[in-house]
């Protein structure tokens, strides 16, 4: 019973070293359209259109969405 006992306290002494020893998280500023690397192609370049799954060797962005950081606001799932 006391190997029991000595074994829960080395384990509660480890868990609060590893919680005062970890770094503290510092905040990330959210990402902006600067932060991405989309390769873009020049004016009259041919373009290839792809319908369905297709692999290429080659590709172009044309477009890349409507990329924003503003906060997700949903009701929770409420009826």
């Amino acid at each position: 019973m006391e190997q029991f006992i000595w074994g829960i306290v080395l384990l509660l002494t480890s868990a609060v070293l590893q919680v005062l020893t970890t770094p503290k998280q510092q905040s990330q500023p959210p990402a902006t359209l600067a932060d991405f690397d989309f390769p873009q192609f020049d004016e009259g370049t041919p373009q290839t259109v792809y319908f369905g799954e297709e692999w290429a060797d080659d590709f172009f962005v044309l477009w890349y969405g409507n990329l924003r950081n503003s906060p997700i606001k949903s009701s929770g799932g409420k009826k």
